[in-house]
């Protein structure tokens, strides 16, 4: 039997046009239903995705896609939308290597008119597809859907101006699951936005501004009395907001889980002139009671039992086994409780960068600053210069949104900021938008900086403690995941600029580096080696910057191979940089690095992606090996040369 007998039958959102509001209805139920069931097997985003069901139903009978445009902010609400758009029969391969993305992506359909990922993105991109089509001779309509929690996002509130300033026909869609605007006050106030509403009270309006104009000698003036009367009644029953300050059209609040006054609304909606702000009100999880009660424990959710709505037992971490994010959480409550100048800065992340239990301990000492990273870090530069020490925990991927804050407000002046990078390397399901490769090379040169990478438990308390000490600008990246200690040499205490030998062997030969979260990957490269006979040292960099040069040199003259592994983009990083100075000193050493190459990641899991970048721990090895042979080629080539040839010379 067919579960989804109506939605296996869409193949293009056209169709959606020919079916009956109960059908619709239907619809919505079998849409909820397969994502709960995908969200359950693979993971993924699921309250955003449930909330607007209701509306991307809507938007798609109202109007024609993909000659009107549909831009989803963030983007990881566009669940709907792909099935909706022919993708019903790919979706089970959502989030997965080779399947569907889980945002909007260009390249997987004409409908998704333009990638995202990260907040506040979409009305900037929205007003300039519109202009671009105008240019064009294009007669599209271009929507916007923008969370509540997106608009703190300083780009949003500066495309809202602009938008509003040019008066093109742009309509942005406010996804509002938090009631964050303030609801109308009055009777009359319902009224007026019924009648607003109405193609019958828009032309009785107009006639009526007509014949008022028209009256001899003082209708003009008579005119902007009445507007100005109308502007004054609307201040008293209307709640004027930022949006009708900004030029737009405001509408709403409109219930965003009704199908059909969403429907008739949106198309009145496409009929105004000029730009329009919907206001729609959803829940978070509609349909899916574990998610409606905790939307923000099921906004991304790895696998889970749909009756329980509990995590896949056979998933869940080790509890022996401690992430690197809650390794963070109780470093900087350690920090707090020795120092109380010491306080902490999220940009809308408490629960996924570890500092719920800060905020529950210190919540005068706590600043959820919403989705706004490049204030976030001005705002800790700020409390630094007034002499708090302040801790910023933002992902990799986000600090890409505030590279000037960090150098013109932190490093430029060296106030003692300490950012702590999580998620830094390859992180998986989530894609390109996500990876945190870009850290190193962003941030490696900056002046007036430290630039740590820990990946023990110890290691990350001990950053923790250096940084909160330091009276410079302090960053410490870290994986996602479960943190990794190789032995008892790994948590031997800080020393600025060192890292640490982690595993030593006889007569070894060969020095592996590691940078980041592949030490595992590199101690048991090492481990295979050895069984070939191939002993190799194992060297972790704990510091990216200040390196202690000298030491570093040192190590390395007594290796004749040196293999670098940096879990970051090879090109531009630290890899570079130690050949640089392998090249300053002239090391006869010879000299390998591996990274992440130049390309955006898709989606994968880190095990998956690790091994698509050639950064396996059999990829290592065999490095190692090809170079090792190459070195016994040229050994020969020179005894040769030199008469001193015999199989038991090498």
């Amino acid at each position: 039997m067919n579960k989804y007998p109506i939605l296996s039958g869409i193949n293009h959102p056209d169709q959606l046009k020919s079916l009956s509001m109960k059908q619709l209805k239907e619809l919505a139920a079998e849409i909820r239903t397969f994502i709960i069931q995908t969200v359950s097997q693979n993971g993924g985003h699921l309250a955003s995705n449930l909330g607007v069901v209701e509306l991307t139903l809507a938007m798609h009978r109202v109007y024609i896609s993909p000659r009107d445009k549909f831009i989803w902010d963030v983007g990881h609400q566009c669940y709907t939308h792909k099935l909706l758009t022919g993708r019903f029969d790919q979706f089970h391969t959502i989030r997965k290597e080779g399947g569907l993305s889980g945002f909007p992506k260009r390249e997987e359909s004409p409908h998704d008119i333009f990638n995202t990922g990260h907040a506040s993105t979409s009305i900037s991109a929205g007003i300039g597809v519109l202009i671009g089509d105008r240019l064009q001779e294009k007669q599209s309509k271009v929507l916007c859907v923008i969370g509540d929690g997106a608009l703190t996002g300083g780009q949003a509130l500066e495309a809202l101006n602009f938008t509003g300033h040019i008066k093109n026909d742009l309509v942005v869609i406010l996804n509002d699951n938090e009631m964050s605007i303030g609801k109308n006050v009055g009777a009359i106030s319902s009224y007026m936005s019924r009648l607003a509403l109405t193609g019958g009270y828009k032309r009785f309006r107009n006639v009526v501004d007509f014949t008022i104009s028209h009256i001899p000698f003082f209708g003009k003036a008579l005119l902007r009395s009445v507007y100005r009367l109308k502007r004054g009644v609307k201040g008293v029953v209307y709640k004027e907001n930022l949006f009708t300050d900004l030029g737009f059209k405001y509408v709403g609040p409109v219930n965003g889980h009704n199908l059909e006054k969403l429907t008739d609304v949106l198309q009145h909606v496409r009929d105004i002139e000029g730009p329009v702000l919907l206001h729609v009100l959803t829940t978070k999880g509609k349909g899916y009671s574990p998610a409606e009660g905790d939307p923000s424990s099921y906004h991304g959710v790895g696998p889970f039992a749909i009756e329980t709505g509990k995590v896949d037992p056979s998933l869940k971490t080790d509890p022996d086994q401690v992430t690197t994010t809650a390794a963070f959480g109780c470093a900087v409550m350690t920090e707090a409780e020795k120092n109380g100048n010491v306080v902490a800065v999220s940009a809308a992340m408490a629960s996924g960068t570890g500092l719920m239990p800060f905020k529950e301990k210190y919540p005068h000492r706590f600043f959820d600053v919403g989705i706004a990273e490049a204030h976030a870090l001005t705002f800790a530069a700020g409390q630094a210069a007034a002499g708090l020490r302040p801790v910023v925990a933002i992902y990799s991927t986000f600090m890409q949104r505030s590279v000037d804050q960090l150098i013109h407000d932190i490093a430029l002046p060296g106030l003692p900021v300490v950012i702590c990078m999580d998620r830094a390397g390859l992180v998986g399901d989530d894609g390109e938008t996500h990876q945190g490769i870009f850290d190193i090379i962003m941030f490696r040169n900056v002046p007036g900086i430290s630039f740590l990478a820990p990946l023990s438990v110890r290691e990350i308390e001990m950053a923790m403690e250096w940084a909160c000490a330091s009276d410079k600008p302090v960053l410490i990246r870290y994986p996602k995941g479960v943190s990794y200690c190789s032995g008892e040499k790994q948590d031997t205490p800080l020393v600025e600029g060192k890292g640490v030998l982690v595993s030593v062997r006889e007569k070894s030969s060969v020095l592996l580096i590691s940078l980041g979260g592949l030490l595992e990957e590199v101690v048991a490269a090492s481990d295979i080696l050895e069984e070939k006979n191939i002993s190799c040292d194992v060297y972790h960099m704990r510091f990216i910057r200040p390196l202690d040069r000298k030491s570093l040199i040192d190590l390395m003259s007594r290796y004749e191979q040196i293999l670098f592994v940096e879990e970051g983009l090879a090109a531009g990083g630290m890899g570079e940089e130690i050949a640089s100075m392998l090249r300053d000193e002239s090391l006869d050493v010879l000299y390998t690095a591996m990274g992440v190459p130049s390309e955006f990641l898709s989606q994968a899991t880190r095990k998956q992606l690790i091994k698509r970048c050639g950064l396996d721990r059999k990829s290592i090895a065999a490095k190692v090996e090809d170079v090792q042979s190459e070195l016994r080629f040229s050994k020969v080539v020179d005894m040769v040369k030199n008469d001193k040839w015999s199989p038991h010379n090498i």
